[in-house]
């Protein structure tokens, strides 16, 4: 399968990427997890990203294409991937296109996680990062347990989940992104799945689409 995945900063859909990709083998190609890494790493890709994040901006769409191109080329993709976090705008939309004919293939869906924007920004605002191991935690969702091992001074939260930042990133989204559903829904492949309540209730309603999706693709 050939999949996008579309919705809000805070959607939740990360966590649900890796339960798609247990669940179908597919690969998941994550823009956040590749600039996060690029950032740590101090790369110049990094760099240059940090600059476009730390303001509550979207990353370049030169930067994000490249990128995505190398992915596809070097990752394994025998059984499928899932794009989370790219395309964000209509021109990234029609560069994928044009990148899926040269090589032969067409998305199978796009999925489209609904959220609340009040509930958004309570799960961004509360999210804090350890500067020491990376790992991501909620101060209401998800603190840290005593196994964690984790010190509470080195928690911090990071600019784009402060909640000045937040209310700046769903605008961009509403204002960039969501024209990307409207795009796809006349192209047939946009589904869309309500992201609130518990991640299992959440999961069952994705994977009820995909099950769908591979049940037509067997009966075309």
């Amino acid at each position: 399968m050939k999949l996008v995945f579309l919705g809000p900063p805070g959607a939740g859909k990360g966590t649900q990427a890796q339960r798609i990709m247990r669940e179908y083998g597919v690969i998941q190609i994550s823009t956040g997890d590749l600039l996060r890494a690029n950032i740590r790493n101090n790369t110049v890709l990094g760099i240059e990203a940090a600059k476009f994040i730390n303001q509550g901006d979207l990353v370049s769409d030169d930067l994000i294409v490249n990128m995505i191109k190398n992915e596809l080329e070097y990752q394994d993709m025998d059984n499928g991937y899932l794009l989370d976090g790219f395309p964000r705008t209509l021109p990234q939309a029609k560069v994928l296109d044009k990148m899926l004919k040269d090589r032969d293939e067409d998305l199978n869906a796009v999925l489209v996680l609904n959220v609340p924007e009040e509930d958004l920004i309570k799960r961004l605002s509360g999210r804090r990062t350890c500067s020491r191991t990376g790992k991501t935690f909620h101060m209401v969702f998800n603190p840290p347990k005593p196994a964690d091992l984790i010190d509470i001074n080195d928690l911090y939260q990071r600019e784009d989940d402060k909640e000045e930042t937040v209310k700046r990133r769903l605008e961009i989204y509403r204002n960039q992104t969501q024209p990307l559903i409207e795009y796809y829904t006349k192209k047939g492949k946009a589904c869309e799945i309500d992201g609130t309540g518990n991640l299992t209730d959440v999961f069952g309603r994705i994977k009820s689409v995909l099950d769908k999706v591979i049940k037509d693709q067997i009966n075309n």
